[in-house]
């Protein structure tokens, strides 16, 4: 996103509309600003806003005489009041922010909104999670801290030697060049988004191993780390991740369960139709930020 210093009066109105707090004014030019290295591309601040065509010149005379005057003249709060917003254009890999950060734009890897991914709480549905497993979803960032590719791929190399399978349905799966180590495609590490989810699976045994390794990692990268555990559960609702999380010290709720959106797929395992799907954070709260 750039902001027009042809038509910014510096009313400052954007400013608390983006939710990354890359827009400022910048006092040597006294016009808003974008921090590109900062702007997720969530085009937050363009549909945020409602936008009016007044002249920029005589809005900058009209505020520079009520400033002598000693008055204020300012545009409502959600209103650009001319239209100085501007999209540009977007070329790869600054793409990746846009597809990542914008809600309304689908993935080209997976056709889905948002961050592209249905998760594992739609398992009811896609059977990603099968008995004795336990699906993942580990998810980096939120609004005002973002993450960048390259935090991610320290997860995803720590986590890639260990017995688990990344789903291929995930749009951070798409940008590894080597799923085998973990590896991201180099030009886009440095890209920032508002927020990524990593999903994969294990055997059940094998999620001590895992929660581990998430933790370590999490302590070594600068944004939010939340993970998110999902496995099958039994005729009476009873599952194998609960003793395990509490095992391991864990604090947990069950949450998102996601029933009725489709027709259920032919299992392949017997007896498990009756099986519901649990999403269950790690800790209470469920996300933790490293340390700068």
């Amino acid at each position: 996103m750039q902001i027009d210093d042809k038509k910014c009066v510096a009313c400052a109105n954007c400013v608390p509309v983006c939710p990354m707090g890359a827009i400022y004014i910048d006092p040597a030019v006294n016009r808003a600003t974008v921090n590109l290295d900062e702007c997720v591309e969530c085009f937050t601040c363009y549909r945020g806003m409602s936008k009016e065509h007044m002249n920029p010149t005589l809005v900058r005379a009209v505020r520079r005489v009520a400033k002598w005057l000693r008055f204020r003249f300012d545009p409502e709060p959600d209103v650009c009041p001319t239209d100085a917003l501007t999209p540009q254009e977007l070329t790869w890999p600054r793409t990746v922010r846009w597809a990542f950060s914008d809600p309304l734009v689908p993935h080209e890897s997976t056709g889905v909104h948002g961050r592209g991914t249905e998760e594992v709480k739609t398992n009811d549905v896609t059977d990603r999670v099968r008995e004795g497993e336990a699906g993942f979803t580990i998810e980096f960032g939120r609004p005002g801290v973002g993450v960048r590719f390259r935090d991610v791929q320290k997860m995803t190399t720590a986590l890639a030697p260990l017995p688990v399978e990344f789903e291929a349905k995930n749009p951070v799966s798409s940008l590894m060049t080597d799923r085998v180590t973990g590896t991201l495609q180099p030009d886009v590490l440095d890209e920032k988004v508002m927020s990524a989810i990593l999903e994969l699976k294990t055997r059940v045994q094998h999620v001590p191993t895992v929660l581990e390794r998430v933790e370590a990692v999490a302590r070594q990268v600068d944004t939010i780390v939340s993970i998110g555990v999902a496995t099958r559960c039994d005729a009476q609702g009873d599952d194998q991740i609960a003793p395990i999380l509490e095992r391991e010290g864990h604090v947990f709720f069950r949450g998102k369960t996601n029933l009725g959106l489709g027709r259920r797929p032919q299992l392949a395992a017997a007896g498990s139709a009756a099986a519901g799907d649990r999403l269950l954070p790690s800790r209470e709260p469920s996300e933790r930020r490293a340390p700068r």
